[in-house]
């Protein structure tokens, strides 16, 4: 969300920017906000003098009425000023009312006017447009057939989805034995490789309240993911990004605490399971999964240079379980309205000789800390909004189709790189149940 004041004093910025993302529909926006702030700041400067009235005539009332007692004359004056203090007083109210209604309006539209992308965002409508930036490890093609991502762990017996379909419907899954397990150690090596880069490991609240989903997150995103609890004021989170930085608001923070550098641990659940295509089977959008993410909550200045490192993590994660991967800058109209930049880790896929999205990096600047009210003292005494970032560590439903197609042998078996063997009780290769 920006600032009121940045918008009254450059609208056209603000158009442009609303221009690149292709949200013309949005323009008429930018005009209405501000003749209704400009409203609302009138309102608020009579409201303000109507209150300074109020205790110079209540005053003069109480003058008024101590020199009747002397004076009798003086009564009709007293109650004359009297009278002006109620009408003021209804008039104070009826504006009280306004401004809260013109503080809704200001603010619902705010809420819809994205953030101001950063000059090195490509400019483009969708995600077709995105710019592939640099590729690494070498992407092979072995000499055999790769069988689907579930045919490979139905031969070790690893996943049961018509069962899950009886139990909970489309888009859940058990896994079981060793794709199980290597689900787990996928999760606890990547909870070690940020606990070893120095980051706090978190498992915050799978809920939240309504106030932090609109805090953390655009109303199309919220309608397209957002399970919500019936008859609470809860949802279940989509990412742990959400209640990440959802427990900062309403919060300053110590300039000396920053930056703060976390990774969380959760199952996250969505309503996003699509039909565009084939590769749309499977486990590869799906209600529920579990996922680690690496959260940075920092100075405005730092934010930039943590957006590297955090993508780079990525990179240096998928690369340590010999998995190639290629980096990819979203263009402006793939960019959700929070976000200042992003970009995605994609994993090679042997089977479909394509990468497909792992991991996703945004730099959101001050926009979530705006909505949630997230400050920060500086060493000077004056406090200011506080950048925020956030990036897939793993998501492992991805993440394991990208590692058994990138590990499968021509006998049907798959190799553990060394890296994942202790969390896989040594085991160097897993061998199928039976061949599909």
């Amino acid at each position: 969300m920006l600032d009121i004041k940045f918008i009254r004093e450059n609208p056209d910025i603000v158009k442009e920017n609303i221009k690149k993302k292709f949200q013309d529909e949005k323009l008429p926006l930018v005009d209405e906000v501000i003749e209704l702030d400009s409203q609302r700041r009138a309102n608020i400067q009579e409201a303000d003098q109507l209150r300074s009235d109020r205790n110079r005539l209540s005053k003069q009332v109480g003058m008024l009425m101590g020199q009747a007692k002397k004076d009798p004359s003086k009564l009709a004056e007293a109650e004359a000023v009297k009278k002006q203090v109620t009408d003021e007083a209804e008039r104070l109210a009826a504006l009280e009312k306004l401004e809260a209604e013109l503080d809704e309006k200001v603010h619902h539209i705010m809420l819809q006017i994205p953030q101001i992308i950063d000059p090195s965002v490509p400019i483009g409508p969708d995600d077709s447009a995105n710019v592939e930036v640099q590729r690494f490890g070498e992407a092979k093609v072995p000499d055999f057939p790769i069988p689907y991502h579930t045919d490979i762990m139905e031969s070790f017996d690893g996943i049961d989805m018509d069962a899950a379909g009886r139990v909970a419907g489309n888009g859940f899954y058990y896994l079981l034995g060793n794709i199980a397990r290597l689900h787990e150690a996928v999760l606890a090596y990547a909870r070690d490789f940020m606990i070893d880069k120095g980051f706090t490991y978190v498992i915050p609240p799978f809920m939240m309240h309504g106030n932090v989903v609109q805090g953390v997150m655009s109303f199309p995103e919220m309608d397209a993911m957002m399970y919500k609890i019936e008859g609470e004021d809860l949802y279940l989170i989509g990412t742990s990004e959400h209640t990440m930085i959802g427990r900062f608001i309403d919060q300053t923070l110590d300039e000396a605490t920053l930056p703060l550098t976390l990774t969380s641990y959760s199952p996250c659940f969505r309503k996003e399971k699509g039909a565009h295509g084939i590769e749309e089977r499977g486990i590869y959008r799906i209600h529920q999964f579990e996922k680690q993410e690496m959260i940075v909550v920092c100075r405005p200045e730092e934010s930039a240079d943590w957006y590297e490192k955090l993508w780079k993590n990525s990179v240096e994660l998928f690369r340590s379980m010999e998995i190639p991967v290629r980096q990819l800058n979203c263009c402006s109209g793939d960019l959700a309205d929070l976000k200042v930049k992003s970009c995605d880790i994609e994993a090679w896929s042997p089977r479909q000789q394509k990468y497909f999205e792992v991991c996703s990096c945004s730099n959101l600047g001050d926009a979530q800390a705006r909505r949630l009210h997230i400050r920060v003292k500086g060493k000077d005494g004056k406090t200011y909004l506080a950048h925020t970032l956030n990036n897939t560590c793993v998501a492992p439903p991805r993440m394991l189709i990208a590692f058994l197609e990138n590990h499968l042998q021509a006998d049907g078996s798959v190799t553990i790189p060394k890296v994942l063997q202790p969390y896989m009780g040594g085991l160097e290769v897993m061998v199928p149940v039976h061949k599909k």
